[in-house]
């Protein structure tokens, strides 16, 4: 589903040019997750995570422009809080996560667009297949000290994808027009970095 990616969108946060100089953050994966949105029958609209996001963020605060961001979204473990759609989901008719257990994004190209929000140019590997995609991404403008004394940053990034660009093709048609699966995927990203 598109917006799966996710990826990974941990880029959010690049836009914080909180301390000087180029520094590592690393994806807190209990903090974090990649969503996703999708059509269903035409009426509703089925909501799900996309599994354990992993990353790093090499992020420049003297340029912006110049960070980078890679990460990882561990597909096996999609829900949407139906075990037998998630199955289904699991299967080669979606993400056939016994052969593509993961999806990724690698940054190629960060701008700033507006106070705080950015896009993350990068590509996309989902069920075998790369495509360049855009993240719109909102970042808080300084890091911050947690009770346990780590420096955090975070944000949250949105794209929208089409399943069918990266070979995910299953669908029935409906008796009165219209499909079981909508096309577009809508991916939200929350996340949240911890420095190195």
């Amino acid at each position: 589903m598109r917006r799966s990616m996710l990826v990974v969108t941990v880029g959010l946060v690049v836009g914080i040019p909180a301390f000087a100089g180029a520094s590592t953050w690393d994806v807190d994966s209990a903090h974090s997750s990649a969503e996703f949105a999708v059509r269903h029958l035409m009426v509703s609209t089925v909501r799900g995570t996309l599994g354990k996001v992993t990353g790093t963020l090499n992020l420049d605060e003297q340029d912006v422009t110049k960070s980078s961001v890679e990460a990882t979204v561990d597909a096996t473990t999609i829900d949407t809080r139906e075990p037998k759609r998630d199955g289904h989901l699991k299967s080669p008719d979606f993400f056939d996560v016994a052969k593509y257990p993961t999806i990724t994004f690698k940054s190629k190209k960060v701008t700033v667009a507006a106070d705080k929000k950015y896009q993350v140019t990068g590509d996309l590997t989902l069920h075998g297949v790369t495509k360049e995609v855009v993240l719109d991404v909102e970042g808080s403008p300084v890091g911050f000290k947690d009770p346990m004394g780590n420096v955090k940053l975070g944000g949250v990034a949105h794209t929208k994808l089409n399943r069918q660009d990266f070979g995910i093709k299953w669908n029935k048609a409906l008796d009165g027009g219209g499909v079981v699966v909508g096309d577009d995927v809508d991916v939200t990203i929350d996340v949240e970095l911890i420095k190195k």
